[in-house]
């Protein structure tokens, strides 16, 4: 009896001693939690970081081109996410965003751990997606804090589903200093010409019919008055798009939307446009348009407005990035371009800074072949963390910017590079690399300090213009081009967002109409532009009843049901 009372009391201590040590980790472990979820909500990786150690790559196909991608992310940026992840990014870029690519891997059932979708119907139809409520509810603070409740809501699928299949890629309370849509036009054409008012097209007409006659050849070669990118889905970003935009609409795609009745209408067949139509006719017949302008590729393109010799386009700034760094870095300021708000006539304005609210609809989206969603949320989650969203726009602190009084400073040197240095962004990282994977800030938006986290402040943009820009600027009386431009609060929130990002079911008549609509639109647009301007009338009255005998009041109904469904789960 006594072995056995002495084995009993052994007992009783041993568990009093273990019930002590539990009690002590589980303190620890509140006081460590605490100060976790800070690091996670500065991080984004949240949770157990036990997974985050191991190596691994997630392959991702992203429906657009991506020159500066360096392979096995080798930049100073590339190599600190790896650092910080553990993820490698092992990406395929299309040309042609997506459309031929991604119906073959639906139909191998094959796909890779992410996509860059532009609209995701035939994938969600396909089941091809998972649904990122639950991983972005669990594992992703960052974005939540980034989207908010009410960007959150917007990403649903539908009334019906309200499952989130697509994670935006959009800049979030975007304010942009660069205008997005526009006449671009050589600084030295309006230095020439005494600063002229380039405000209708009638304008635009005039200043490079002046020009070109002063100046038929530029460094030996011929002098182009307008060209355009019209290869693939440019074609309707900038050639096609300057119907609506020069007479007073946003960009919605192919369609015109009654912002009182939300009825779409395809934009071609709204009377007004034919002007515009016109107007491109006679610029055309006048000499004036680049002869090769509808069948010229986009590295053509971007050629001819390095060579200095192509006195203005009009269309999107992301088709300008290209050619105005090449001609800044050969010394060829002069022949970079200022953008101008021009419309049909001043009965209209440019509306290129009309909000559309938080962009959904086009983005990242995780696929069902993903082996490890949870690490994959975490990882976009990562990118959209403040910490990471300063270092993808400044860059590593000590290499590409400097703290000084508490204030993030890039050195003179550093923005010579980053002005003047085609591969900078190839060579850092910075930027679009890694920003298109995931939502990010935009321009204007303040982090936690105080301080932007876009390099593209309106202090910023003015000290890195070039003398001959602030010299045009200021003769029309402002300081950025943005000034010349009517801004977003004199226009209401778009409350369907842009219709080109609202979803189309795969394999609907719908989408058969469309496509319908759009080649017969790439075919016979180009072909009024370069008739004869007597048969100009002929070919746009081909177009229309074309048009007509395709179906598209069909298709503007199933479309304007589209976006009045969309307006109505936004407004819920």
């Amino acid at each position: 009896m006594g072995l056995l009372k002495r084995s009993v009391q052994l007992v009783f201590i041993l568990l009093l001693l273990l019930w002590v040590v539990a009690c002590q980790n589980s303190e620890e472990s509140d006081g460590s939690s605490e100060n976790s979820q800070t690091n996670e909500e500065d991080t984004g990786l949240n949770d157990s970081t036990s997974d985050q150690s191991e190596p691994v790559t997630f392959t991702v196909f992203d429906s657009d081109t991506n020159s500066d991608w360096v392979e096995d992310m080798d930049t100073p940026v590339g190599r600190k996410i790896k650092e910080d992840t553990g993820v490698t990014l092992d990406p395929e870029f299309d040309i042609e965003g997506g459309q031929t690519k991604i119906p073959l891997m639906i139909a191998s059932g094959d796909y890779p751990d992410m996509i860059v979708s532009k609209g995701a119907g035939q994938l969600v139809d396909a089941e091809a997606l998972i649904d990122l409520a639950p991983l972005i509810e669990e594992h992703a603070p960052n974005i939540k804090k980034m989207l908010g409740e009410d960007g959150i809501n917007r990403l649903k699928w539908s009334e019906d589903d309200p499952s989130i299949y697509v994670l935006t890629t959009s800049p979030v309370d975007h304010q942009a200093l660069t205008p997005g849509y526009g006449a671009w036009v050589q600084h030295a054409v309006v230095k020439e010409l005494g600063y002229p008012e380039i405000r209708t097209l009638d304008d635009l007409k005039k200043v490079l019919k002046d020009y070109k006659e002063l100046y038929p050849e530029i460094d030996g070669q011929p002098t182009i008055g307008l060209t355009m990118n019209t290869d693939s889905w440019r074609i309707q970003s900038s050639f096609l798009n300057s119907g609506f935009m020069m007479t007073g609409a946003s960009d919605d795609g192919e369609y015109y939307v009654d912002p009182e009745t939300y009825e779409a209408k395809l934009h071609y067949r709204r009377p007004v446009e034919k002007e515009v139509f016109q107007w491109w006719n006679e610029m055309n017949a006048e000499g004036l348009v680049d002869s090769e302008m509808f069948v010229q590729k986009s590295d053509q393109f971007d050629s001819k407005l390095s060579s200095g010799r192509v006195l203005a386009t009009i269309g999107p700034d992301y088709l300008m990035y290209n050619a105005q760094e090449a001609l800044r870095e050969a010394g060829m300021e002069e022949r970079m371009y200022g953008v101008y708000p021009v419309t049909l006539n001043e009965d209209y304005k440019s509306h290129t800074y009309q909000s559309n609210g938080l962009q959904v609809g086009w983005g990242i989206s995780i696929t069902e072949d993903c082996e490890d969603p949870v690490r994959a949320i975490k990882f976009l989650d990562y990118l959209a963390s403040e910490e990471t969203q300063i270092m993808l726009n400044w860059g590593i602190e000590g290499e590409h910017h400097e703290i000084v009084d508490g204030k993030r400073v890039i050195p003179e040197e550093e923005w010579e590079k980053r002005n003047s240095d085609q591969e900078y962004l190839k060579k850092t990282g910075i930027g679009y690399n890694f920003a298109r994977f995931a939502p990010r800030y935009g321009d204007g938006v303040l982090d936690s300090s105080g301080q932007p986290f876009t390099t593209n402040t309106r202090e910023i943009v003015i000290e890195n213009q070039t003398e001959i820009e602030k010299e045009v600027l200021e003769a029309y009386g402002v300081e950025l081009w943005q000034d010349l431009f009517p801004l977003a609060d004199e226009f209401p929130v778009k409350p369907w967002g842009a219709a080109y990002n609202i979803s189309i079911p795969a394999n609907s008549e719908l989408q058969t109409l469309n496509q319908r609509a759009l080649d017969i639109t790439k075919q016979l647009v180009p072909k009024a532009i370069l008739a004869n301007p007597d048969q100009f009338d002929t070919v746009w009255d081909e177009f229309m009843t074309s048009l007509e005998k395709a179906n598209i009041e069909k298709a503007e109904e199933e479309y304007s049901k589209l976006i009045q469904d969309k307006v109505e789960l936004w407004s819920n």
